[in-house]
């Protein structure tokens, strides 16, 4: 008797999509987006602030700078995750402006003006973003060759000591930036902010749990309207509609002194970004080759180089949002795109960029910190994976996290 033979695999049949490339529905997509949008907001007009606050910017001056800077985050996050030729990582990466850059650009501003600070140190600045930014981009693949340099034991130090360190951010907003003892009020938002959070999360699947961190900005908002500590009032009093335009503050001008520093803060940020891409690749489960840190590398020189036209800073990825990922399970990166459109919006509507802003700092602190850990927690995933019984593996790690926890004591000391 004779068995049947196995029937011959179906070579037309269509190959299993890799959830990175997964399209959801519109409705989840687009409720998705606006979590990423969310987490990723505040990180995202600090730096301006910041800038527009150290050169002594008029109003007028500070919103353009925060309207084009979330128009050209848009395009940059698109260039990121979608990509074209060989430039973007195609993986679920935000990109947003670096604050490595808002000590170097405030000097080189009131540099540019003899210390007196203005609009008028502008146009220097983005002289040497647009320098650093086509620097990157030509040197991407040869950055991308020392991934050797590398190992485990790296990778896994770097992402664990970016998530420890920048819970010092979280702890900025959590306290409302206060002198002293902070308000209870702000502890009990931030607080209440992330219960909600890991709650969602521990008790709801499907949908609502990948919306755990959208539904605690949300509540800790709405709480915060009742009880009369925030406000939409900034939502009529902002214009209907504003874009950018290229050179708003004037023809770039360019120093070497100046291009050399911005050119170390993109060496900086490429660190940043490989720490950032092999911690998206794990989460995704995608294995992260040296093209793929080429590609994204890239993508932050071409978003610099944009960002020095369209009056904005230097880019890279955002932890926050690679966080967010892991936290979510949601791997599509067509819901990070879907974040981009949100964000060029945004920029062109500053109505709709006002709204956004009425959420208080306190419950922003209380969901980027459920984020920041998460992106510990992939550094210590990483290191799991490292024999730290080995001497050599056992001192990078600890050397490592000593110097980032003494710089986040006290930051003064870097400088």
């Amino acid at each position: 008797m004779t068995s049947a033979a196995a029937p011959a695999p179906d070579a037309t049949a269509p190959r299993a999509v890799h959830p990175v490339d997964q399209v959801p529905p519109p409705g989840r997509l687009t409720v998705l987006s606006i979590q990423h949008v969310l987490a990723f907001y505040a990180g995202a007009v600090i730096v301006p602030l910041l800038i527009a606050s150290g050169l002594g910017l008029t109003p007028e001056q500070t919103i353009h700078l925060i309207n084009a800077d979330l128009f050209t985050c848009g395009i940059a996050t698109l260039i990121q995750s979608v990509g074209f030729w060989k430039v973007g990582v195609r993986l679920p990466i935000i990109q947003g402006v670096t604050t490595t850059a808002v000590s170097p650009i405030i000097a080189i501003g009131l540099a540019a003006t003899g210390g007196e600070g203005g609009a008028e140190g502008l146009p220097m600045i983005y002289g040497s973003i647009i320098v650093a930014g086509l620097f990157t981009f030509l040197v991407a693949p040869y950055f991308a060759k020392i991934l050797r340099f590398f190992p485990p034991v790296v990778i896994g130090t770097v992402l664990t000591t970016m998530g420890i360190t920048l819970l010092g951010v979280s702890a900025g907003d959590i306290t409302n930036y206060a002198e002293g003892v902070p308000a209870t009020r702000d502890i009990l938002y931030a607080l209440g902010t992330l219960a909600v959070i890991v709650l969602v999360q521990r008790f709801f699947r499907g949908f609502l749990g990948t919306i755990a961190v959208l539904l605690g900005l949300v509540i800790g908002t709405a709480v915060a309207v009742l009880l009369g500590d925030t406000s939409f009032s900034g939502v009529t009093e902002a214009s209907a509609f504003g874009v950018t335009t290229p050179f708003y503050f004037g023809i770039p001008t360019f120093s070497l002194t100046a291009i050399i520093s911005m050119i170390i803060v993109m060496l900086i940020t490429m660190v940043e970004t490989t720490g950032d891409v092999f911690a998206a690749g794990e989460i995704v489960g995608k294995r992260i080759r040296p093209r793929n840190i080429s590609e994204a590398i890239r993508a932050d020189g071409l978003s610099t180089l944009l960002g020095g036209v369209l009056n904005s800073f230097p880019y890279t990825c955002f932890a926050q949002n690679i966080g967010l990922v892991r936290l979510t399970r949601v791997k599509s990166r067509w819901v990070v795109a879907g974040a981009g459109v949100i964000m060029i919006v945004l920029g062109v509507l500053p109505k709709a960029g006002a709204v956004v802003a009425a959420i208080p700092s306190p419950v922003l602190g209380g969901a980027s910190l459920a984020l920041f850990a998460s992106v510990a927690l992939v550094g210590i995933q990483t290191l799991s994976k490292v024999d730290l019984t080995d001497n050599r593996s056992s001192v990078i790690v600890g050397t490592s996290l000593g110097l980032a926890m003494l710089v986040s004591f006290k930051p003064d000391i870097a400088g």
